[in-house]
């Protein structure tokens, strides 16, 4: 029996149960998928939940906010591709090591193409410097674009960081940081760009909120990817759509994400078109 989970804090958002519960039904796999909240800064709880994976508890655990940075001293090992980007969210266990993944970036980049069709790369705006933004960021560039991380004030560190780590990895694409209000933004909106909300503003129950600021109208020919995926219409794709802007949420991103963890613990193909539908049906 697969004993699967998520954690991080809040989850009461979440559908991933739901999504997982149809990849197990689908494949006639004996097997569970559960919340597991911590509280930011709980670090001796984390621990002990990554010890049930360790054991074998667990056969495999998720990662969302606050923890895709903060489990990595908690870990083993990463692969290539999460200690490039720099956050986890997916933990799985191979001969005793606990193990860090990242599925963040591949779904999203997949996701990308699907909805918004962008064709050759340009220039994006990404909004946040945690770890959901480390995955855009490192995604967008390794696909050649122009990148502006942009930061709440107390971000200001890690999207430095986050910058720098990115312009390292991928020599020749220009990676740069600018505070995100309304003043700094606004030379950075040429028509036609990208903006990517990699925070949580905006997420069930602050759903009037949105990351994008006041008084700062939307490029021309802009494009709008919101991680957040609850609601299914965040009050930035609402303001996006409503001047004629192509706008989606991040479900397409949870759900591929979704399947290539799933994948990761049980071997199976990624079962995207099975979660996709679970996710529509609710």
């Amino acid at each position: 029996m697969y004993h699967l989970g998520l954690t991080g804090y809040p989850l009461g958002h979440s559908i991933s149960p739901r999504l997982h519960a149809a990849a197990l039904r689908h494949y006639n796999l004996d097997g569970e998928y559960r919340l597991y909240p911590v509280d930011p800064g709980d670090d001796q709880a984390l621990a002990a939940l990554l010890g049930e994976v360790r054991s074998g508890k667990l056969d495999g655990l998720n990662v969302t906010i606050p923890h895709k940075q903060t489990v990595i001293p908690l870990l083993d090992g990463l692969s290539p591709l999460a200690a490039a980007i720099g956050a986890v969210n997916t933990i799985t266990l191979a001969e005793g090591w606990l193990l860090g993944e990242n599925t963040d970036a591949p779904g999203f980049l997949f996701d990308l193409e699907r909805e918004l069709k962008l064709g050759i790369p340009g220039k994006a705006v990404v909004m946040g410097a945690g770890g959901a933004a480390r995955a855009v960021v490192h995604g967008l560039c390794s696909n050649d674009w122009q990148v502006v991380i942009a930061y709440r004030r107390e971000d200001r560190a890690q999207a430095l960081e986050l910058a720098g780590s990115a312009g390292h990895a991928h020599a020749g694409t220009e990676v740069r940081t600018v505070l995100l209000e309304a003043g700094s933004l606004i030379v950075e909106c040429v028509p036609g760009i990208l903006i990517v909300n990699a925070t949580p503003v905006g997420m069930s129950p602050n759903v009037d909120s949105t990351p994008w600021p006041s008084g700062l109208n939307f490029p021309e020919g802009a494009s709008v990817y919101d991680v957040v995926y609850s609601p299914r219409e965040t009050m930035l794709v609402k303001q996006a759509r409503r001047v004629g802007l192509q706008a989606v949420t991040g479900l397409g991103m949870l759900i591929e994400q979704a399947a290539l963890a799933f994948s990761l613990w049980t071997g199976k193909e990624p079962p995207g078109a099975v979660m996709r539908a679970a996710a529509e049906a609710e």
